[in-house]
């Protein structure tokens, strides 16, 4: 069954993420796919993320595709103009890339080569009605296609995010423009994410994947607490962190805990490993996935 079916049929889902190598040596990347290729419903591929050049997505996706491995190909507007943006949904249609993630993306400052000229021609919400108007059988200027693509539309949702309000109201407008299902911002705090879903009640139902990230030290923590916004990792974690002789293994402690308080909550979840995949394994069994 595809990734979108049981979506649709409310089937609870788990999606994990790998991030391309900055270079063309592939076989780690892929060796970490096929590692959770039976346990996760889908596998997101990151573009570009932290604006550090890496392999493109679109390539990583289609060698998963052809190993049997249901990708999520991810497009940020940073780097692609509106031409470019919908030339490359339809190039993963043509693939059989059928699952997309479109969000903005980070700033080229972050990344390791802060001086490129970011692009921006379109926002998320403007990009995910670009792939909803394609699927229509039209690009953007209205005229017609040969043949229309069909995408599994998602969309990123930041449940922390402080004020919440703007954040909901985009949210609301992903939805109208064609999102499908949402991939969140690290959830650590439970109670926060029951009054995100609290306020969100009275929009339309669309599923939602609540983020992971493993916590690698309390010192990662800390740095995300200042620097992430909407991001929040409670005190008493941080405390089960430092005390931790076993970084490791508390951290896939912890989050295999986060998962099970967030599984009745919502429709699935998304492991962000950051560099930790081959611990995805332990922690979906810790979870009881």
């Amino acid at each position: 069954m595809r990734f979108c079916e049981k979506l649709e049929q409310g089937k609870f889902v788990v999606t994990s993420e790998i991030g391309p190598p900055k270079g063309v040596d592939l076989k780690e990347t892929l060796e970490d796919a096929e590692l959770i290729r039976s346990r996760v419903d889908a596998i997101n591929v990151t573009d570009l993320q932290s604006s550090v050049l890496r392999v493109g997505s679109l390539a990583v996706c289609s060698l998963l595709k052809a190993r049997g491995i249901e990708p999520i190909f991810q497009m940020t507007c940073r780097d692609r103009n509106r031409l470019a943006l919908q030339s490359d949904l339809m190039s993963a249609s043509v693939l059989g890339i059928e699952n997309v993630l479109l969000l903005t993306g980070d700033y080229p400052t972050l990344g390791d080569h802060p001086e490129a000229k970011p692009v921006f021609d379109l926002g998320s919400v403007q990009l995910i009605q670009a792939a909803k108007t394609l699927q229509d059988g039209k690009d953007m200027k209205g005229n017609a296609l040969k043949g229309a693509p069909k995408f599994c539309i998602g969309a990123v949702v930041n449940p922390g995010a402080d004020p919440l309000e703007p954040e909901i109201i985009k949210m609301e407008k992903k939805i109208a423009a064609g999102a499908q299902f949402f991939q969140t911002q690290a959830v650590y705090d439970i109670e926060l994410f029951k009054k995100f879903l609290e306020s969100i009640k009275g929009i339309k139902k669309v599923p939602i994947l609540a983020g992971i990230v493993l916590l690698k030290s309390a010192g990662m923590a800390r740095f995300m607490n200042k620097n992430v916004a909407g991001v929040f990792v409670p005190d008493n974690l941080i405390a089960e962190m430092d005390a931790a002789k076993d970084k490791p293994a508390k951290s896939i402690e912890i989050a295999a805990r986060l998962i099970k308080e967030l599984k009745p909550l919502c429709q699935g979840i998304h492991i962000m490993p950051i560099g930790w995949d081959k611990k995805v394994p332990a922690v979906l069994d810790a979870a009881g996935i």
